[in-house]
């Protein structure tokens, strides 16, 4: 190790403690830092910045984009030992943590107080709310609850020069001015570090009703996402879509669960409500689902009795892992417009035809808010195939003006297909906002403008 970088860690180790930096010898990579408090990590951007020592923000390390890569000599700067639930403000229904508490620590803490914290996504016991802002997660309530922008009352940040800008108050207005938190939520970190965080929390749900019904067509499956948004006036908490495929897959023999509704019809849907009152809101989802039969919106339906059931219907679609563990399969992340999606996933399927003989194409989604996941699981598992296969899913986004991604950010992985979604006008502004707060780059360098060194693109 350089005598410079000794003596950088030790004066770090002199600001967050013996206990507070390790070696990450396991990857061969720089140390991971983990200060415990706002003011050891102002102390310790300060000396990375004046030394031009770079650093990578880590949360639970449940980055599909490889957020959080860094390479040797790189240091890590993990929140891990902040994570602390400071106050939960039941007069402005806010709650104050800092940015390592885990996603599921506060949903839990939340209900304990009689409130809920809506932002739900499958790595809830890993992820951490800093992630989650970093990179502005969505998950499976966005369409009634928004993403993690949405749940965001203020912030405290440390710039990369060690600067902490202070959190505003808890009121849910504050026009004056420029709305500086909305910088660094989805910064994926290369602004600067959240340190913590006001949340917004809502009025706990006393009832929940959740079924999975067959869809016909996607001409009916649009219709019943409109359906079932009036029905239930505001209450449709998610509207989880599985196309056949996939279904089958996840409900087939090689995994653990089994299928709700047989198989035959093209799409397959979780649909939940939230409301207050438990009868009254089961009454009407069976009505809503009934109708929606007559209609000719569904072919067929189950509707979870208790929350055991629900609970397994959850597991169906919350087990991505079971195909991730397929080899080679990679993992896509994309939005376009809904009356798009029918024939953007027609489109992806006969390119991957058209190459490979042999593929299969997982296909699910929210849908309601506009985003598909796209598992394909084809190919020899070459950086040959990668790029084949990034160039069939993200041209039909493209010339479709959607985004490369909804909910996973940009990282290391998409750097090179960043002007599929962005122009190059917006790409400039954007480096001139990262030039302006982080003039040395030493704030997780690489991630969103970096080019990824596994791919080359030809135009």
């Amino acid at each position: 190790m350089a005598p410079k970088v000794m003596q950088l860690l030790e004066s770090i180790e002199a600001i967050v403690g013996e206990n507070g930096i390790f070696e990450d010898d396991a990857r061969g990579v720089g140390a991971i830092v983990r200060p415990a408090s706002s003011d050891q990590v102002s102390r310790v951007l300060k000396l990375c910045n004046d030394a031009g020592q770079s650093i990578v923000p880590i949360g639970g390390n449940s980055t599909m984009v490889q957020g959080t890569h860094r390479g040797r000599g790189e240091l890590a700067l993990s929140l891990e030992r902040m994570s602390m639930i400071e106050e939960i403000d039941t007069e402005s229904r806010t709650m104050t943590v800092q940015a390592g508490a885990k996603l599921q620590d506060v949903q839990e803490a939340a209900e304990k107080n009689g409130f809920f914290y809506p932002l739900d996504i499958g790595a809830r016991g890993s992820a951490t709310v800093g992630g989650n802002i970093a990179t502005n997660a969505g998950g499976n309530r966005v369409i009634r609850y928004g993403m993690t922008r949405e749940q965001i009352v203020a912030l405290e940040v440390v710039l990369a020069d060690g600067t902490i800008i202070p959190m505003q108050g808890k009121a849910l207005k504050n026009n004056t001015g420029y709305d500086l938190k909305h910088l660094f939520i989805s910064s994926e970190g290369t602004l600067g570090i959240v340190t913590r965080a006001i949340l917004r929390l809502r009025t706990l749900p006393t009832s929940q009703c959740c079924g999975w019904v067959s869809v016909p067509s996607f001409e009916a499956l649009t219709k019943l996402l409109t359906f079932v948004e009036g029905f239930s006036q505001g209450m449709l908490s998610s509207f989880e879509v599985l196309w056949a495929e996939y279904y089958e897959f996840i409900t087939g023999p090689s995994c653990p669960h089994s299928p709700p509704i047989p198989y035959g019809d093209p799409y397959t849907v979780l649909i939940e409500t939230q409301g207050m009152n438990q009868k009254e809101n089961t009454s009407s989802f069976e009505v809503m689902l009934s109708e929606a039969f007559s209609e000719g919106l569904i072919s067929d339906a189950v509707i979870a009795k208790n929350m055991a059931e629900r609970d397994r219907l959850w597991a169906i679609r919350d087990d991505v892992n079971q195909a991730i563990q397929l080899a080679p399969i990679w993992a896509f992340d994309v939005s376009l417009a809904i009356n798009d999606m029918e024939a953007y996933v027609d489109e992806v399927k006969t390119a991957l035809n058209e190459r490979w003989s042999k593929n299969s194409l997982f296909t699910y989604g929210h849908l309601g808010d506009g985003n598909l996941h796209l598992l394909p699981a084809v190919g020899d598992g070459s950086n040959e195939t990668r790029i084949a296969i990034e160039r069939i899913i993200y041209e039909g986004i493209r010339k479709r003006n959607g985004s490369i991604s909804a909910e996973h950010g940009i990282g290391h992985h998409k750097t090179a297909w960043l002007s599929y979604t962005r122009t190059s006008v917006e790409i400039a502004l954007m480096k001139k906002i990262k030039q302006t707060l982080d003039p040395g780059d030493i704030l997780n360098p690489g991630k969103i403008f970096g080019e990824d060194p596994c791919t080359i693109l030809t135009e």
